[in-house]
């Protein structure tokens, strides 16, 4: 594509400013003959294309002109020309009547000499060359083509199934005409002229064009900088505010916080016009108007064009305009501020109402509370008058009791927040003395308990520990029982005889839900248990006829391991007495039989095997195995014991100085023509004389087994000349009858244990996941022997108490908090354990 045309003039002459001067922009000439394969092209040589713009030419190798134009010679000086188009004649009258009223233009009637001029171009391009490049070319014969072949195209269609006059596809979905093209009107670019789209795509095509709404855009922005086309004056809008705006206004405007508030009332310069201003506060820049300056031009004030007089100014007076501005910003801001000021005594007033109310309603409840007060007051005066001595109708405990109730059901509040303890000693304490004065509490051991659970109900303190018994300042109810009823309990434990314990026993279980924990162990541990320790150390197992346990094991269950410190001595007593004891004396048992369960395991057998087994195995030496004649004395007194010592040492025993002697026996027996059927009975009645426990032991089946072993032996042999008839079956009839015996209660056993493990397993399977942490609790209890039980009506901060052995806890939130010195300590569940043990 050339882009060296040079301009000429109407003659066809260049012109003088012209010469040596190439355009490079694109012409209606370039765009013409893009497609023009005829026009006249400059091929590149080899040298050209490798040196480019450096490539030596000749001069009859230089494009050829279109209009003789001469060499250029670069050797000259080069001159600058100005870039630029000179402007015709239609522009310049635009420039004259500027001051005219302009008429809004559309992009379609831009002039076509707007823009660079046409260049008139020479060249061999023909005029036919123009309707293939501008598409101008009518398509009404389109296929006339045809009728000068066979028409092999329309048949091939017609094959295929397609109609004349139809469009193409399965559907006839095709266009029917062929795709038209639209010449743009001018030389812009595409859609500058707004929509290209022709008739017939706007038929086939049916869609909205968006190209149609930006050109209304585009005349809408257009006529922004158009004058008004009628020419005529506007007339001046005026805009008002009305009070309830200015309301609203200035109510979004109040919600500034307190640095906004403050920066509010900023000095600030302004110095974004002609001259510099400060204003007191950023409000005043954002109210502030623009206020025409006596320098600046208006819009009417512009410079005038030649042959035209310049326009007066009309009415301009900045001064009264700022002025009047002025005061109406100020009655803005009076009315704002009058708003702001009646919003808040609005508020005022309905603060002042809420307060108001709550002011009453604190007055009704302090009237009521002096009422309740002055009530109590009468009630406790009244109580104060008739305990006189004076007094014809002196007060009694009942009414008292009454009285206190009436105090706690009507007056809690009031109740709660006495001082109870100076009440109840000044009231109650003189009373319940006077009530238990006569009382002996080993005759009449319920006498005054309802009446001390109904004072229980009444004095006691809930907040507090009801067993902190350092603290009796705090609790009534335990101040009462510590300085009114122990008194009396003291004076009948320094008189009480040990061995008469049933009284005494029976006392404190009728009291032991009604005193106090920490009062309990007082009397347990400073009274009771001194005096059972000094009759255990007075007592001799062989001069006194009243049995030891009958007068301590009643203590047991309020006691428990505090009785521990007395077993040793009470077993070091017994062990002394049986030194000359025999096992023919039955009355050794009847003594250490009710102690069996209250030692330990570990410590009762070895009281047993220090103390009894060596005189058991000594009786049992002395045993004289006889078959024809034989004395079981011996043997029963050993027996006797079974339940008293363990299987292992009775079974000890027996194989030592039992079952040796009775072997030799049989063997020498079976030696000397013996009748089988008496060995028989012989063997079925030593077997018979022990338990099933003791004939399970496998070391006593050993040895009546290796006793049937002899036995068959005996009758195998051909020892001896005779053998009774029937004798060899009788032995192995027997045999097999004690074996399948001892196989049944085997096969017995172990189903039992089968039995044990599966409801065991199912037992653990079931409690193996508590459901909480008391029940963790409650478990381990159970598997260390450890009474844990809630203790009734105590509570501390909402917590239920619980005994676990001696020691009281309670569970908050999984965790086990145990009383120390002064209050309450977390620990640990093994921890627990061990302290109660």
């Amino acid at each position: 594509m050339s882009l060296s045309h040079l301009y000429r003039d109407g003659e066809g002459h260049m012109d003088d400013d012209d010469d040596e001067r190439e355009n490079f922009e694109i012409t209606d000439w370039d765009l013409q003959n893009e497609f023009n394969p005829n026009r006249q092209r400059h091929w590149q040589t080899k040298e050209e294309a490798t040196y480019g713009v450096w490539a030596e030419r000749d001069s009859d190798e230089e494009r050829p002109s279109f209009g003789g134009k001469r060499a250029r010679d670069y050797s000259a000086p080069v001159n600058f020309i100005s870039a630029g188009l000179k402007k015709g004649a239609a522009e310049e009258a635009e420039l004259e009547d500027s001051e005219d009223e302009e008429k809004p233009v559309k992009q379609d009637d831009f002039p076509k000499d707007f823009g660079p001029k046409k260049l008139k171009t020479g060249g061999n391009f023909k005029p036919s060359q123009k309707g293939f490049a501008g598409g101008t070319k009518s398509f009404m014969d389109f296929g006339s083509w045809e009728r000068h072949t066979k028409g092999i195209g329309q048949k091939l269609l017609q094959k295929m199934g397609y109609v004349p006059g139809r469009g193409l596809g399965k559907n006839a979905q095709g266009i029917i005409n062929p795709i038209e093209a639209k010449q743009r009107k001018g030389k812009g670019a595409v859609g500058a002229y707004g929509s290209e789209r022709t008739t017939q795509s706007l038929q086939d095509f049916p869609v909205v064009d968006s190209e149609e709404e930006a050109e209304e855009e585009f005349q809408k922005e257009l006529s922004q900088w158009r004058k008004d086309p009628s020419g005529s004056k506007k007339k001046p809008k005026y805009s008002y505010k009305t009070v309830e705006e200015l309301k609203a206004k200035g109510r979004i405007s109040k919600k500034l916080a307190a640095p906004q508030k403050e920066l509010s009332q900023v000095k600030v310069i302004d110095m974004t016009g002609r001259e510099q201003k400060v204003y007191y506060s950023y409000s005043q820049i954002s109210h502030k108007h623009n206020v025409p300056d006596d320098g600046l031009p208006l819009p009417s004030q512009q410079l005038p064009q030649p042959g035209k007089e310049a326009k007066a100014p009309g009415f301009a007076l900045p001064e009264l305009e700022h002025n009047l501005q002025l005061l109406i910003d100020l009655t803005e801001q009076e009315i704002i501020q009058s708003d702001r000021q009646l919003q808040y005594e609005r508020d005022m007033v309905v603060n002042l109402s809420h307060e108001l109310e709550k002011m009453s309603e604190v007055l009704e409840h302090e009237e009521r509370v002096i009422a309740n007060l002055s009530k109590v007051l009468e009630m406790v005066e009244e109580c104060e008058r008739r305990l006189q001595p004076s007094c014809s109708n002196p007060l009694t405990l009942d009414e008292c009791a009454r009285i206190f109730e009436t105090l706690q059901d009507k007056y809690y509040e009031e109740y709660r927040m006495s001082d109870r303890v100076d009440l109840a000693v000044a009231i109650v304490y003189p009373l319940m003395k006077e009530y238990f004065k006569e009382w002996d509490p080993l005759k009449d051991c319920a006498y005054g308990t309802q009446v001390i659970s109904r004072w229980k109900t009444l004095l006691e303190n809930d907040q507090l520990l009801s067993h902190g018994g350092q603290d009796l300042s705090a609790d009534a109810f335990h101040r009462l029982i510590w300085e009114v009823w122990m008194p009396f309990v003291r004076n009948i434990v320094t008189q009480w005889q040990p061995r008469n314990c049933d009284p005494m026993v029976d006392f404190l279980d009728s009291w032991v839900h009604i005193i106090p924990v920490w009062i309990l162990d007082n009397i347990l541990d400073q009274l009771i248990f001194p005096k059972l320790q000094k009759e255990v150390e007075n007592w001799n197992p062989l001069t006194d006829t009243v049995p030891i346990h009958s007068w301590v094991h009643p203590w047991l269950p309020l006691m428990q391991a505090r009785l521990e410190p007395l077993y040793s001595p009470i077993r070091s007593k017994l062990s002394s007495a049986l030194q000359k004891w025999h096992p023919s004396d039955s009355s050794a048992k009847l003594i250490l039989q009710p102690w069996k369960d209250v030692f330990t395991p570990g410590s009762w057998e070895a009281f047993m095997v220090k103390n009894i087994v060596p005189k058991l195995g000594m009786c049992l030496g002395e045993l004289v195995i006889n078959p024809h004649q034989q004395h079981m004395d011996a043997f029963y007194w050993v027996i006797d014991w079974e339940g008293m010592i363990s299987v292992s040492s009775l079974v000890g025993l027996l194989e030592k100085h039992f079952f040796p002697k009775w072997l030799q026996v049989l063997c020498s027996w079976l030696s000397n023509s013996p009748n089988y059927e008496e060995i028989t009975k012989w063997y079925l009645g030593w077997k018979s004389m022990f338990s099933d426990q003791v004939l399970a032991h496998p070391s006593v089946k050993d040895k009546f087994n290796e006793a049937l072993d002899i036995m068959n032996r005996a009758v195998s042999s051909n020892v001896g000349a005779y053998m009774q008839p029937g004798a060899r079956e009788n032995i192995a009839y027997l045999t097999h009858t004690e074996r399948r015996k001892d196989f049944q209660y085997e096969a017995m056993q172990e189903r039992r244990e089968a039995e044990n493990m599966a409801q065991r397993g199912i037992g653990v399977a079931a409690s193996s996941v508590p459901m909480n942490f008391k029940d963790l609790i409650e478990t381990k209890a159970e598997e260390h022997n450890i009474v844990f039980m809630p203790v009734i009506g105590k509570r501390h901060e909402g917590k239920q108490l619980y005994t676990f052995g001696r020691i009281v806890i309670y569970i908050d939130r999984g965790v086990v908090f145990v009383q120390g010195e002064k209050t309450w300590v977390p620990t640990s569940l093994q921890s627990l354990i061990d302290m109660a043990k």
